[in-house]
């Protein structure tokens, strides 16, 4: 199998981008993007190439995609054009800088004192799923940097938090919600198809607004 890797590359945050040409050729049928960028002297950020930590996202032939999950054969054509993600300041070639998606959850709250994981919760437990990765930002035409709305980036970890919900932090926690996600979402839904994690979105944004704006704080 032979490849031409067309890779939109930047040497700093500061400088210009510019587009370099590397010919990769394998044997292997199984090889993904990531096989081929681990042999060539491209910046990029990868880590368990599992589709387990959402590190290597970065959009692949006009498609927001994670590298490790992305078979070379399934790429149609000889070139293959590989960019960083546009919604994020670019650190070097496809490495990015993914803090204002951090930021965002830090200013929500979202991070764990203890588990909140429980049996037979199947909405929290899909929500658990997600990599973190940022492609749903990626394609979302209401998110930006630095902006209010979170995403589904923000909204899945905010799930898995309802079970600790105490009737003191209800009040809190339905702000956050509400401009962390619900007010701010279009319901464009394309992030539905992009989520490598395979979580269904569209689902959970109804589960969600009615678990965190309505039924769930009934019972409290």
């Amino acid at each position: 199998m032979k490849k031409i890797l067309r890779i939109r590359r930047q040497k700093s945050r500061e400088s210009e981008p510019y587009w370099e040409e590397f010919p990769y050729e394998t044997e292997d049928s199984s090889a993904t993007v990531a096989t081929a960028l681990m042999t060539l002297p491209v910046t990029w950020e990868h880590s368990c190439l599992q589709k387990r930590c959402g590190a290597c996202a970065m959009v692949i032939n006009g498609t927001p995609r994670l590298a490790c999950d992305t078979p070379l054969s399934g790429l149609k054509g000889d070139k293959v054009v590989i960019e960083p993600l546009k919604k994020f300041p670019v650190i070097e070639d496809l490495y990015v800088d993914r803090e204002a998606m951090m930021a965002k959850l830090k200013e929500l709250e979202i991070w764990f004192r203890e588990d909140a994981l429980p049996d037979g919760e199947e909405t929290v437990f899909a929500a658990s799923q997600c990599l973190q990765c940022g492609l749903c930002l990626e394609v979302c035409p209401n998110y930006r940097t630095g902006g209010d709305f979170g995403g589904m980036a923000a909204m899945n970890p905010l799930l898995t938090m309802l079970p600790k919900i105490t009737k003191d932090q209800k009040k809190d926690f339905r702000k956050k919600y509400r401009k962390g996600v619900y007010s701010g979402c279009g319901k464009s839904l394309a992030c539905r198809e992009i989520c490598p994690a395979g979580i269904d979105l569209e689902k959970l944004l109804v589960k969600g607004s009615a678990a965190a704006l309505f039924n769930h704080f009934s019972k409290l």
